[in-house]
């Protein structure tokens, strides 16, 4: 594949290095700096978020690294934020894999050296509070993105690395962090929002809506205060999944049915293959009920207590694209397309229906303030309450229609955290140390029934079940050396164990052995302030990502014995490390980051050659070498009085560099990392009323596989590049009322993540403040 092929095109280039240049342009025109002395220091802060009148980030801001964020107001009025996961849009070097309105199960994180098959690679927190699934990694680990509403949002704040000792290895791409209201007087909020999506892809094509309606009352009585929402999401999806037949499976003299409306094409590897029908096509009402409490028991102390229920109820259809002489769709069995006969099974269009309710509570009692000594205790606790999924065994033209099916049950799966955090600031320094204990566990049984709508319980067919725990402490000192000059040491301890693993079929139920390991990974960073205006920050840090529960218990019943398992696993190690220079102005910021990053025994899902018969599971990658540059800048009033501006571009090189049970991968791209990604947000606010808001994302060549021999990447299992823009207009009328309209993808792209991303969509909203 030529060079070219990867790069991104030429005027999006200079459009995004026009937006890097212009803050330096500025600083250029401004006055020069005096040099530094005691009498004249730097007083700029560079390794501080300062939030005033907001909630603070539970994120370690003291730390000298990168760490970027956006107020929830910003993201109201600048963002077509339908979900939460909008808000990360347009940060530097972050993508959310969100297929459609209210995709609940596959819309991944993506860091700089992860991908999107790789969840679990980063944390996802909502006031402290976890939202990542790390019972497994992989799209269907998706972080419980549907327990925060975007009205809801006073900032989200993102830390990249593993550089604070505070969290574990999954840290290893980005901490993300939500911060949500808690009122200080009596506040009303009502939004009303409608999407309309029209998409077609391959012979699927139709509009798809989507609803959303939220309020929320807040309000605080001297020491007590409380907050209490209501969410309603109710929307249409486009398919994301087909069924295909490859051209090559095609045979003579086989009786079948003549059929019409297959669509030929190429697959990702480039190979002939046949679109006969679409599935997946998702109808998902979600709610969401939140109670937020707090307590100042005296000042500085804070008692804070926060329940929240989720309910979606999802079906997912399918059609075909087949019919016989007759006109007749057909679903399933032998079919003659173009003279060869084929075999569609009978599971090629499956339909799904899913009822999830699930419960996220967390308590934290904090001593804050500006004294010597804080601290902190928190707990929380996430339940699958009711977790059915409900399939049938055969292609059926309905959802109406009955007939024998599986029902795949996870009650009682869930992940509970606790962890004991102090701060002490001896003069100069800040240290941070504790303790934290974390559990995940998985339980799942799929029942066989006789009526796959209605049963509720039936034969086991299989069964998985684990738990994992990791017991933690670390400590980390935060050293104001001199005037220009700080410092961050840092040093965690984990022991991690895996138990009561389980793996069943219809008739036998065989247990795995317990499993532990203790891991040392330490923490540093350096920041030194040349003058006013400039920064320089160094940070390094070890991550040791152990395995998931779905990652070791894995694989088949065979004679008695699980075989297609690797129950020895060995955790991920990656060394990461970043350089970075922030300019600063009076306009805004710019930052150059160049990366690095170096992991051992990364988790993927191959083939391995090396054994007969070759085996496809769970297995360690024996090494992966990332490093890049990332370009940011935020500027105000750039050439227009009213103009904000963000925008980032990150280059990277990903490389799988040894691989010895798949070598065919050595050297080839990390799947689903680009070489080149960037973000453009732009907007003008004309008076205290208007404002309009372009944005433009992109993301280059990828792949999918990890020998990189999907070359045809514009197909459904593919992984393409994109280029697409976004517009968004805001009113203001007054304190009270506001509205907005916008429209993601105005360009109508098509664009693959294995399933297809949204097409145009048009989005209005409706708010109301008190």
């Amino acid at each position: 594949m030529s060079a070219s092929s990867h790069a991104m095109p030429r005027a999006s280039l200079l459009a995004v290095a026009i937006c890097l240049a212009l803050p330096a342009i500025a600083c250029a025109q401004s006055a020069p700096a005096q040099p530094p002395t005691p009498a004249n220091k730097p007083t700029q802060v560079f390794d501080t978020v300062t939030i005033r009148g907001m909630q603070p980030t539970s994120l370690p801001t003291q730390v000298p690294t990168t760490i970027e964020g956006i107020s929830g107001a910003e993201v109201r009025e600048r963002i077509n934020a339908t979900d939460a996961e909008d808000a990360l849009k347009y940060f530097p070097s972050l993508l959310v894999r969100k297929r459609y309105i209210g995709d609940y199960d596959h819309a991944v994180l993506a860091t700089r050296a992860s991908g999107t098959n790789n969840s679990a690679r980063s944390l996802v927190y909502a006031d402290g509070v976890l939202l990542s699934n790390l019972l497994g990694n992989g799209a269907t680990f998706t972080p419980r993105w549907g327990m925060v509403d975007p009205a809801e949002i006073e900032r989200v704040d993102v830390l990249y690395g593993p550089f604070s000792a505070v969290y574990p290895g999954n840290s290893v791409g980005a901490v993300v962090d939500y911060v949500t209201r808690m009122p200080d007087r009596l506040e009303v909020h009502a939004r009303a929002g409608y999407a309309l999506e029209r998409a077609q892809v391959y012979g699927s094509r139709g509009d798809f809506p989507a609803r959303s309606f939220q309020v929320s009352v807040g309000d605080r009585w001297g020491a007590l205060s409380a907050w209490l929402s209501v969410n309603r999401s109710d929307s249409d999806a486009h398919p994301i999944a087909f069924a295909t037949l490859p051209a090559s499976s095609g045979k003579t003299g086989t009786p079948a049915t003549a059929v019409t409306g297959a669509i030929a094409g190429d697959n990702p590897r480039g190979q002939p293959w046949y679109v006969v029908g679409a599935s997946g096509q998702t109808h998902t009402t979600q709610d969401l009920v939140k109670l937020k409490l707090a307590w100042d028991i005296r000042p500085g102390l804070r008692l804070s207590y926060l329940v929240d229920q989720w309910h979606n109820d999802a079906e997912r259809g399918a059609e075909t694209y087949l019919r016989d002489a007759n006109g007749m769709p057909v679903y399933s069995g032998n079919v003659a397309i173009d003279g060869l006969n084929y075999n569609l099974a009978a599971t090629a269009l499956p339909l799904q229906q899913t009822e999830m309710r699930h419960r996220m509570q967390g308590m934290t009692l904090r001593q804050g303030g500006n004294g010597r000594w804080t601290w902190a205790l928190a707990a929380s606790r996430y339940d699958y309450v009711v977790d059915r999924v409900r399939s049938p065994l055969v292609a059926l033209p309905s959802a109406e229609t009955g007939g024998a099916g599986l029902l795949a049950d996870s009650h009682g799966t869930g992940w509970t955290t606790f962890t004991a955090r102090a701060t002490w600031r001896p003069a100069a320094h800040i240290v941070e140390f504790g303790i934290g204990d974390d559990a995940y566990r998985l339980r799942t049984r799929v029942a066989s029934l006789q009526d796959w709508q209605r049963g509720s319980d039936g034969p086991r067919a299989s069964a998985f079940a684990g738990t994992t725990r990791l017991a933690s402490a670390f400590v980390q000192d935060t050293w104001h050396i001199a005037p220009r000059w700080t410092s961050m040491l840092g040093l965690r301890g984990e022991r991690w164990e895996a138990r009561d693993g389980l793996l069943a079929n219809a008739a036998t139920a065989l247990p795995f052995a317990p499993r532990s390991q203790s891991s040392l990974s330490p923490k540093a960073a350096l920041e030194f302030l040349p003058s006013q205006e400039w920064s320089l920050k160094a940070s390094i840090g070890r991550a040791v990502r152990f395995p998931t529960v779905s990652e070791l218990y894995q694989g088949t019943i065979a004679s008695g014995s699980i075989v297609n398992n690797d129950p020895n696993l060995r955790p991920e190690r990656s060394v990461t490390s970043e350089l970075s220079a922030i300019r600063k102005t009076d306009r805004g910021d710019v930052r150059a980051t160049v990366f690095n990053e170096f992991t051992r025994d990364a988790l993927y899902s191959q083939t391995d050659v090396t054994v007969v018969p070759n085996v496809t599971n769970i297995q360690n990658v024996d090494a992966i070498r990332t490093r890049g540059l990332e370009l940011a800048t935020r500027a105000d009033n750039i050439g227009i009085a009213g103009l904000e501006l963000d925008a980032s571009l990150t280059w990277t090189d990903s490389r799988i560099t040894r691989n010895h049970r798949f070598p065919a991968s050595e050297g080839k791209w990390q799947p689903r990392v680009p070489r080149w990604r960037a973000n453009l947000l732009a907007t003008w606010r004309a008076d205290d009323h208007w404002s309009i808001t372009g944005g433009v994302r992109y993301s280059g060549q990828q792949y999918n596989t990890l020998d990189n021999s999907d070359i045809h990447s514009h197909a459904y299992t593919g992984t393409s590049p994109f280029l697409v823009a976004d517009l968004k207009l805001h009113y203001r009328r007054d304190a009270h009322w506001s509205g907005a309209l916008g429209v993601d993808n105005l360009g109508n792209q098509t664009y693959w993540a294995f399933h297809p991303y949204n097409q145009r969509t048009w989005m209005a909203e409706l708010r109301y403040d008190l």
